[in-house]
């Protein structure tokens, strides 16, 4: 099995595929109801696929559920290593150091 594009998207797509289960369906049925192919939506569900977010929220949609539930606590931890993103806290702290120590 390939690796997942991310473990973002491993949550996402656990998540995606407990509340699948939970409801007794199959990944035809929901990605039926979410009017998406199986085969992008098996990718998904096994983290191997980066949605968007309109896909996100069909699929939450036809899950019965809202896209805060599947990406609760999903955060900068969970992105691949090589995508470093600076929040715009880090960003004006680090402006600021080097304001006070270019004056």
């Amino acid at each position: 099995m390939k690796d997942p594009v991310a473990p973002a998207a491993a949550l996402l797509g656990e998540r995606i595929r407990r509340a699948r289960l939970d409801l007794g369906l199959s990944q035809e049925a929901i990605a039926g109801l979410a009017a998406m192919h199986v085969t992008n939506f098996g990718k998904i569900e096994r983290g191997v696929a980066n949605p968007s977010l309109l896909t996100v929220v069909r699929i939450a949609t036809a899950l019965g559920t809202d896209v805060a539930f599947l990406t609760q606590d999903i955060k900068r931890e969970h992105l691949p290593p090589d995508h470093r993103v600076h929040s715009a806290r880090e960003y004006l702290r680090e402006r600021r150091r080097r304001s006070r120590r270019s004056s």
